[in-house]
């Protein structure tokens, strides 16, 4: 089982990027973004179930990023619009099988991609 994140560069603050995550394998019931800025510990960025029903967004991101999935391609986006320097980041997927759990906690997921890193310039 493999996770495979692109998207990430260099943009300026005010624009967007797409981040997406293809994996293999199984069909995850749970998949979410996770981002670690230099210095800082890894936080939880957004997630989404299966159904795309349920989703999670941290409070720093609210408004301006959007998770989304393609069950079909087993893959996972996170679309994020009006980005900050402070949004600078190395920004990982991650994933686990079942549809229930903490969609917030990076102790939840099983699986991790390599990651992608975002830089915004002010």
């Amino acid at each position: 089982v493999q996770l495979q994140a692109s998207g990430g560069g260099l943009v300026q603050a005010g624009g967007s990027l797409r981040l997406s995550c293809s994996a293999s394998g199984r069909t995850f019931s749970t998949m979410g973004w996770f981002r670690q800025a230099p210095g800082k510990e890894r936080e939880s960025v957004a997630a989404i179930r299966w159904s795309g029903t349920s989703t999670y967004y941290a409070d720093s991101v609210k408004g301006r990023f959007t998770i989304s999935r393609d069950n079909a391609k087993n893959t996972v986006y996170l679309q994020m619009n009006n980005l900050k320097p402070e949004d600078t980041a190395v920004y990982y997927c991650a994933a686990y099988y079942q549809s229930f759990g903490s969609l917030s906690s990076a102790n939840a997921y099983n699986y991790w991609g390599q990651g992608t890193l975002v830089t915004v310039s002010s």
